[in-house]
């Protein structure tokens, strides 16, 4: 077996600080993940879909170094990430008499490493966690920066914590069996950090947006490296979300309103966040901040993508009342993240008739 590692990045968060490996064959050479795990009872938890895959892989490279271990297979899919499943989680930990010198591996997309990151934070306290992604957008995303969550009938990830895993193992490999939509979901996320906080990166994708597509392992290990080169940087100027870390959900306040109006799961989390960003693209331009030749760049780089750029044709009361839980609401008032220009964002408070305004004009 070739391995390959490309890059380590590493998250400065003092006695919470931690490694990011991306590179190819890392997850079944198992040198990375051996010595992380040595000694220690580790408790796999992935999905239906991923299980097939990878798990008796996993589980067998654990046996064959020493590792007591056992598997978790939840259901797949956003509308799953629920108290219920969790609950799963919870029962089969104490059944198997886990305790908290043991590990727990996520491997899989976002929905698994927000899971079972959140029931890490929650088991006996807290026990330590690796983050396995293996989809595109977890790799890129949200595997870094330890926010964990389920969601609720009412808003997406609005029952969760703050809990850093101990290791974060990027396997592009894991990539070449990831159907093209959930691919191109995981584009979207890496198009969001250039239209935050590098124009640079920004025109870097526009340049190599074809080689993305056509899932090149060097343009994808430098994609995925830049993405968690920025998430870092902004998870070590603010873990919990308390000023700048905002900036990581542009396109994600009217993203997650879609996701929750249309049922969790009928767009994915990228597809949702990509037209989020159409939608926070165009109010931005509306108020002055973006040039329309930007606001246009974003759009048809969305659009190249394979990502929807046309929002749901709601009521707008629909939208304003899915958007009322918020988690950026102040003073009763959402702050949106808008852009200055690409590669500049900032969050401010916009009241709802100019959101109206400049979104919903054809309902007045």
């Amino acid at each position: 077996m070739s391995v390959k590692l490309f890059h380590k990045i590493k998250v400065e968060l003092g006695s919470r600080s931690y490694p990011i490996f991306i590179g190819k064959d890392l997850l079944f050479e198992g040198e990375i993940l051996i010595k992380t795990v040595k000694n220690r009872k580790v408790v796999i938890v992935t999905n239906e879909v991923i299980a097939p895959l990878y798990s008796k892989k996993l589980s067998s490279l654990l046996t064959k170094n020493n590792i007591k271990n056992f598997l978790i297979v939840l259901p797949d899919g956003e509308k799953n990430k629920s108290f219920e499943v969790l609950m799963k989680i919870f029962d089969e930990m104490l059944v198997n008499k886990i305790n908290r010198d043991a590990v727990l591996l996520a491997l899989g997309g976002g929905v698994i490493g927000d899971m079972a990151g959140f029931a890490a934070s929650c088991f006996q306290r807290g026990i330590d966690f690796i983050q396995i992604p293996t989809t595109l957008l977890s790799q890129v995303d949200s595997s870094v920066g330890g926010k964990t969550a389920v969601n609720h009938a009412l808003g997406k990830n609005m029952i969760g914590s703050f809990y850093q895993p101990i290791e974060v193992i990027v396997d592009i490999n894991t990539l070449e069996t990831l159907p093209n939509r959930e691919f191109y979901s995981g584009l979207a996320e890496i198009i969001k950090y250039g239209c935050i906080s590098d124009k640079d990166f920004f025109l870097w994708i526009e340049k190599n947006i074809e080689k993305l597509l056509s899932r090149s392992s060097k343009i994808l290990a430098e994609a995925i490296k830049r993405s968690c080169e920025i998430k870092s940087k902004i998870v070590e100027l603010d873990e919990k979300e308390s000023g700048k870390r905002a900036l990581l959900n542009f396109g994600h306040t009217f993203g997650h309103c879609i996701e929750t109006g249309l049922g969790y799961g009928n767009w994915l989390h990228g597809e949702a966040v990509g037209c989020g960003m159409v939608m926070a693209s165009k109010l931005s331009s509306h108020l002055g901040l973006l040039k329309r030749a930007e606001e246009e760049r974003i759009k048809n780089l969305i659009r190249f993508a394979k990502l929807p750029i046309v929002w749901p044709k709601w009521d707008k009361k629909k939208y304003f009342q899915l958007m009322s839980n918020d988690k950026k609401i102040k003073n009763e008032v959402i702050h949106y993240i808008v852009l200055d220009c690409i590669g500049k964002a900032k969050q401010i408070p916009i009241e709802r008739e100019i959101i109206s305004d400049a979104l919903f004009r054809a309902e007045d």
